[in-house]
């Protein structure tokens, strides 16, 4: 079946992210794609968090997320909305991912569990923990490209996660990212594939790419990687709608050559000798 990525280069207005997700949901859809997937952030990529809240809604105010619902109905696709920044109701935000079904009903929610907080020797520093609150649960849903477990950008770190959601059930796995050039340069690829690898599953991974209004600068290289850890597209740094075709006899295939799901066993405590 054929899936689709959007990647993006979200700014600091809602209205024109939202404009370039609906126009790639109707591209995806009238190119024959199941589902669309797109990077997290979609809807909003600011930094300046002062001029970022004016922006900034619960999820039942959230103009973009009823846009990409109601563009998904309209085209008849599903949507993967890789991340929005969405208010809770104590007042923090949550960075949170939503599948979307080709009615425009919201299937399911996943909130970034790993926040990224750091100095880098470029001398930029993150704190979304200042902002953000982490997710405290993991998801599986079904969808037409297979069971899709959800995860954001930060998360890819942690493979526990991963194996987590692929004994759960998971075929596919979908990590949106607005990973920064320097880190995407060293890690991207080794730590998708290796993702893929450890679970015998489908990774895609829809990226921000370029120069941001806000200041920042991401990867791109949007991945979609099968699961023996071969990439099946890579977007390079433009912006744009990628495509691929996905087999899911193939993780069966894969699965069966190396069973680590079958093969994997409770990690007993450590003992420091």
């Amino acid at each position: 079946m054929r899936i689709a990525l959007l990647q993006m280069t979200s700014g600091i207005d809602p209205a024109v992210n939202g404009a370039d997700l609906r126009h790639g949901i109707a591209a995806a859809a009238a190119n024959g794609a199941v589902m669309l997937f797109t990077p997290e952030m979609s809807g909003l990529l600011d930094r300046d968090r002062t001029r970022a809240a004016a922006s900034l809604h619960d999820e039942a105010d959230e103009r973009v997320l009823a846009e990409v619902r109601e563009a998904a109905a309209k085209a008849g696709i599903w949507v993967h909305l890789g991340s929005l920044a969405v208010r809770r109701a104590d007042g923090r935000l949550a960075n949170r991912a939503f599948v979307i079904d080709p009615a425009g009903a919201i299937r399911a929610r996943y909130d970034k569990l790993h926040l990224f907080d750091v100095d880098l020797p470029t001398g930029e520093s993150w704190r979304e923990s200042a902002a953000y609150a982490p997710g405290e649960g993991a998801i599986v849903v079904d969808t037409p490209a297979g069971a899709l477990g959800l995860s954001i950008c930060y998360d890819l770190r942690f493979a526990a996660l991963y194996a987590a959601l692929a004994s759960a059930g998971a075929h596919i796995l979908a990590v949106p990212a607005a990973f920064t050039r320097p880190t995407g340069a060293a890690h991207w690829h080794a730590l998708l594939r290796a993702r893929a690898i450890e679970t015998g599953c489908f990774v895609v991974a829809a990226a921000q790419a370029g120069a941001h209004e806000d200041g920042r600068t991401t990867y791109g290289h949007s991945l979609v990687v099968d699961p023996w850890g071969d990439i099946l597209l890579d977007m390079g740094e433009g912006r744009g709608l990628g495509f691929a075709e996905i087999d899911l006899a193939r993780v069966d295939e894969v699965r069966a050559r190396i069973p680590v799901l079958t093969h994997r066993r409770p990690i007993p405590p450590v003992i420091r000798a």
